[in-house]
């Protein structure tokens, strides 16, 4: 073995020894002079402060007491001509030595007693504001940004601001703006060798909140949960600023893992939430719970993108998903989204979504497996070229063994329909043989089919109730123009949403209408004939008109089987803005010569198809005639207002003034008021109530049922006709 020579080791001795004592010399130097660099740091912070934010810092007392720890008194933020921002009575803090040396700053512990942290925002003069001033950055400088880089030191400077150890006593952080005052007392925080606890205060004594778990940051470990005494955690200031409820029993967070490599950056994390219950308008008209809800999230930022990995994992109960997001910011912005389920169990799905928010599947059951895919990309310089792919798979073992709340197979019988106009019912329609304006399909101009067909959904017969080439067009057209502008309702999804739904314009409704349509469709619950058979039965086509053979007799006084191609493609025109309809004439009943074009195009598609033959007088637009009796209640409209409101998104997104109001019901002659004779169409809805009520009871499945199951079933099916007559009482309809 080969000996290192003597005299390398006493050399080596002598350096270290040299190193020591230059280090013993410059930690003395240091120590004797550290006072004198607190003040004058401090005072090199209190002038940038002012230079930079404008703010006014003021620290009482501020002096070493201990070999790393600094206590400061009274410690005061007043930002110019603006109110007090922070308070602190007590602040103690102490730093790590072995990472200072390397020129990295944690916090080993602080101690905090007697803070406010004061916000805001009146009269539009926030305190607070010097957050948002922008930096002297060129533009250049911030194209050079490392996305990457820039999220890895900012976690490290988090971290590293979270002590080992902490003790905080009476910290109040407040808001105020013109309308809300909100505030948040923190009457104790600790954390004690990672372990964190802390007793938090809501607006005095409206809630108590705690923080439980543990924290070790400098591992990049952190698992907290939030939860409230006696009740749940109602996230304040919400509602109000966003027109939003959001409460939860209890939330977890995780930290897991950071890594930083290959320009990349990597964040593993984990969040639950149990009875999160979400209140939004434009979500949904009623509460959504999430009973069970995690995500396993994989966050990875690269240098110019940030994205959620596709080994995260989306949890809602029995139900697991795995999502891939991703939003690339430069040369030009990419957005990426993928969704998979994989094969599940159908029954695990149904019984997985949140409470409240597809209430006519409730009570479902299903057999066999189901497997959605989502496929979105989307380059903003090219929209044109956005991919999309939305499908649900189902396995051969697939079937429906019970209807939930609503019975999608009623509308293969005869069925009341009440149709709704701002939220407001309407009168009662019977969709029916038992109804004299009912008209079967074989009793409709092949015109009108194929007009109506050809303007709304042209592939109804071949589709399985969606288009995805129309879905791809209606995104890319709002795309370009940055609002929601066109639809792509098939008249299977038009159907659904007038038979099953409320019409209010909801995210969660929208998907409601998504899902049953698949029911309905892959499920062969209805054909295709009589699903179009009961949508021309039960659309509006005016104000108060609803029906085919209302709008027949209504607008030219014939019957559905006598109309021409020009008043087919009239009736086409109409079905996405029917209160419109009457606009559409001028005074002596002739249609208006901006809709000339309308005509040939959609002409021209029929024309395409085989429906009609080719029409030089613009496929019957001249011989298009009003009934006489309406055209001297037509208001005259100029030609630039009439084409507004023709050409306007939809009947529900605009407030159409109303021509001509339906006429009002009959009042009952002499001998009916004597003898109490009741009206035709309520002696029929009641007729058509009690059928379908007959038809429910007969319906139920005794099988593996009890004798005493079988009587709840039925009674409870009577209590639901129950209230559904009681209900038609109250609106005067019965």
């Amino acid at each position: 073995m080969h000996r290192l020579n003597p005299k390398y080791i006493r050399l080596a001795g002598i350096v270290a020894a040299s190193l020591l004592v230059i280090l013993l010399i410059g930690g003395y130097i240091a120590y004797t002079k550290r006072e004198g660099i607190l003040q004058h740091e401090i005072t090199k912070a209190k002038a940038k402060a002012k230079s930079l934010y404008h703010l006014n810092l003021q620290i009482g007392s501020a002096h070493f007491t201990g070999l790393t720890t600094i206590t400061c008194t009274d410690i005061t933020i007043v930002p110019e001509n603006r109110d007090s921002l922070l308070t602190v009575k007590h602040f103690d803090v102490s730093i790590k030595l072995w990472p200072l040396l390397f020129g990295n700053i944690k916090l080993a512990n602080v101690d905090l007693l007697n803070g406010h942290l004061n916000l805001t925002d009146l009269k539009g003069i926030r305190n607070f504001d010097f957050l948002f001033k922008k930096k002297a950055d060129s533009t250049q400088a911030r194209a050079k940004v490392d996305l990457s880089e820039l999220s890895n030191n900012l976690i490290k400077q988090v971290l590293y601001k979270i002590p080992d150890n902490l003790i905080v006593n009476n910290f109040l952080v407040s808001f105020t703006n013109d309308s809300t005052k909100l505030k948040l007392l923190t009457q104790t925080a600790k954390i004690d060798d990672g372990d964190l606890t802390s007793t938090l205060k809501i607006n005095d004594t409206v809630a108590t909140w705690h923080f439980a778990g543990t924290m070790h940051p400098s591992d990049k470990l952190i698992d907290i949960r939030l939860y409230a005494d006696n009740g749940k955690v109602e996230i304040p200031f919400i509602e109000k600023r966003f027109h939003a409820r959001v409460n939860f029993d209890n939330i977890t967070v995780k930290l897991t893992n950071v890594k930083h490599s290959d320009g990349e950056t990597r964040i593993e994390t984990y969040c639950s939430a149990h009875n999160l219950l979400v209140n939004q308008p434009g979500l949904a008209a009623n509460d959504i719970i999430v009973q069970d809800g995690s995500i396993a999230a994989n966050v990875f930022v690269g240098s110019n993108y940030i994205s959620l990995d596709s080994s995260s994992v989306i949890h809602l109960k029995k139900m697991s998903a795995h999502p891939f997001i991703k939003y690339t910011l430069k040369p030009v912005k990419i957005y990426e989204l993928k969704l998979s389920t994989g094969w599940q169990n159908a029954q695990d799905i149904f019984d997985s979504f949140p409470t409240g928010m597809f209430e006519s599947l409730d009570g479902i059951k299903v057999a066999g497996k189901l497997n959605y895919s989502l496929n979105f990309y989307l380059n903003t310089k090219q929209p044109d070229s956005l991919k999309f792919d939305s499908r649900m798979d189902k396995d051969p073992a697939f079937r429906i063994l019970k209807y939930g709340k609503t019975d999608l197979g009623k509308l293969n019988r005869p069925f009341v329909y009440t149709p709704y106009v701002k939220d407001k019912p309407m009168p009662p329609h019977l969709i029916g043989p038992q109804n004299p304006d009912y008209t079967p399909l074989e009793e409709m101009s092949p015109y009108l089919r194929n007009a109506v067909m050809t303007a709304e959904d042209p592939t109804f017969y071949k589709n399985h109730g969606f288009v995805e080439k129309a879905i791809r067009q209606s995104i890319v057209t709002d795309i370009k123009d940055h609002k929601f502008k066109r639809g792509g309702s098939t008249i299977s999804m038009q159907l659904v949403k007038n038979s099953f739904l409320n019409q209010k314009k909801t995210l969660n409704r929208k998907i409601e209408e998504i899902l049953i349509v698949w029911l309905i469709e892959n499920n062969n619950i209805m054909t295709k004939d009589r699903m179009l058979e009961v949508y021309f039965n039960i659309i509006e086509w005016g104000p108060g008109i609803y029906g085919i053979s209302e709008a027949s007799h209504y607008y030219f006084g014939k019957a559905p089987s006598e109309l021409t191609l020009g008043e087919s493609i009239f009736l086409a025109s109409i079905v996405p803005r029917p209160r419109a309809g009457l606009y559409a004439f001028l005074p002596d009943g002739s249609l208006r010569p901006g809709l000339e074009n309308y005509f040939n195009s959609l002409g021209r598609m029929m024309m395409g198809k085989g429906f009609t033959q080719a029409d030089s007088s613009s496929y019957g637009f001249y011989t298009v005639q009003l009934k006489a009796s309406l055209r001297r209640k037509i208001t005259p409209v100029d030609s630039a207002a009439a084409s507004k409101i023709l050409n306007a998104p939809g009947d529900d997104d605009i407030d159409i003034p109303i021509i001509e109001e339906p006429q009002p019901a009959k009042k009952p002659n002499f001998f009916q008021r004597l003898f109490g004779k009741k009206d035709t169409v309520v002696q029929k809805t009641e007729q058509m109530l009690k059928d379908e009520e007959q038809q429910r009871i007969n319906a139920i499945d005794p099988t593996g049922k009890t004798k005493k199951q079988i009587r709840q079933e039925k009674r409870a099916i009577k209590q639901q006709e129950k209230e559904k007559r009681q209900a038609l009482k109250d609106q005067g309809k019965l």
